[in-house]
């Protein structure tokens, strides 16, 4: 990769390609790049080592040589971390300039591939739904040895665009679409229903007189306090904070309250039960997420074409068996076309 002295219009960005007799040209690979921006985004080499899967002393030395390379500090180091310099905020818009065009390149190659093999990303939001594919994908990895799956559960927003996953399932709140320039597919509606533990019910169970029933909520109350609001036990108070579905699950079956899950979590389990009055709700839709630049990959499309059967043959349990006509889910339930960013 080459970068002409001349090109940045900032006095900042001239330090990075000049030196006292005048303009120099500065190599550097990707790699140089990939430390850089990982550190400028992240603050730390502790935080850039584990993003990228190196020692945070390769970050820190492979920083500190780029520096060198280019006379310029990038970066000011501090107790509380890694801050962009004058010069290193000029970096960076070069840089995120650089990882585009190379992100670009990289999905025209891959997008053309027509081999079954090769390996596959996909990021799922929950552990259940991960479950879920690997149970179904197990025979196909099995017809086709050459695709290694790499599954991730992580409710983060991985940026396709940059190949940071190839194919992801995303919650999004009814009547949301997905970005623009991505391609997506509703695959299963998200419902959720109230339950109480078995072993727990005479404990919690609001219809049982003499029990005591209270909510166990998320780490952000702003996802339980409507549904709670507007079920049939708008009174019951909430309790304690728990940031994940697993974790949910477990205050529930260990007899801290009452709980609200999506029925492909709570359904399934023996040790949990519906409410008499479950309050079952369309609260969200799950996608299939790719890039358009990827659409015809033939792993990737191999890979998709299996999880939307996956999909299509669990719906009873995301839609909830037995949902009351008080709460219905309505027409978007049915698994959706693909929308989002036209394929050039």
């Amino acid at each position: 990769m080459r970068f002409n002295a001349g090109t940045p219009r900032t006095s900042a960005a001239r330090t990075l390609f000049a030196n006292r007799r005048g303009a120099i040209r500065v190599r550097m690979d990707w790699d140089d790049l990939r430390h850089f921006l990982a550190l400028a985004r992240l603050g730390s080499v502790r935080g850039a080592g584990a993003a990228l899967g190196v020692s945070h002393s390769t970050v820190a030395r492979r920083v500190e040589a780029l520096e060198v390379r280019l006379a310029a500090r990038l970066f000011d180091r501090t107790r509380d971390g890694y801050s962009l310099t004058e010069a290193g905020r000029s970096m960076l818009v070069t840089a995120e300039r650089v990882e585009g065009e190379v992100a670009a390149i990289e999905r025209g190659i891959v997008g053309t591939d027509e081999r079954l093999a090769g390996p596959v990303a996909i990021t799922c939001c929950d552990p259940f739904v991960s479950a879920l594919l690997l149970r179904e994908l197990r025979p196909f990895c099995d017809d086709h040895p050459g695709i290694e799956l790499r599954l991730t559960t992580d409710g983060r927003p991985f940026d396709l665009a940059k190949r940071e996953a190839d194919l992801a399932i995303r919650a999004l709140a009814r009547g949301v679409s997905p970005p623009e320039h991505l391609i997506g597919q509703r695959v299963a509606p998200l419902v959720v229903c109230s339950y109480v533990a078995r072993e727990h019910e005479s404990r919690f169970d609001p219809e049982i007189p003499g029990s005591e029933p209270r909510w166990v909520a998320f780490d952000d109350r702003r996802q339980l306090d409507p549904l709670v609001a507007g079920g049939r036990y708008p009174s019951v108070p909430t309790w304690g904070s728990f940031s994940t579905l697993d974790l949910l699950v477990q205050a529930a079956t260990a007899g801290f309250g009452l709980v609200i899950l999506p029925t492909y979590v709570g359904d399934p389990n023996p040790a949990l039960r519906r409410l008499t009055h479950p309050d079952l709700r369309h609260v969200a839709d799950l996608w299939l997420l790719c890039h358009p630049d990827l659409r015809d990959n033939a792993r990737f499309t191999a890979v998709r074409a299996r999880v939307r059967a996956a999909f299509e043959r669990h719906q009873p349990r995301f839609v909830g068996d037995g949902w009351s006509t008080s709460a219905p889910l309505g027409p978007a339930t049915a698994p959706g076309k693909e929308v989002g960013a036209r394929v050039r």
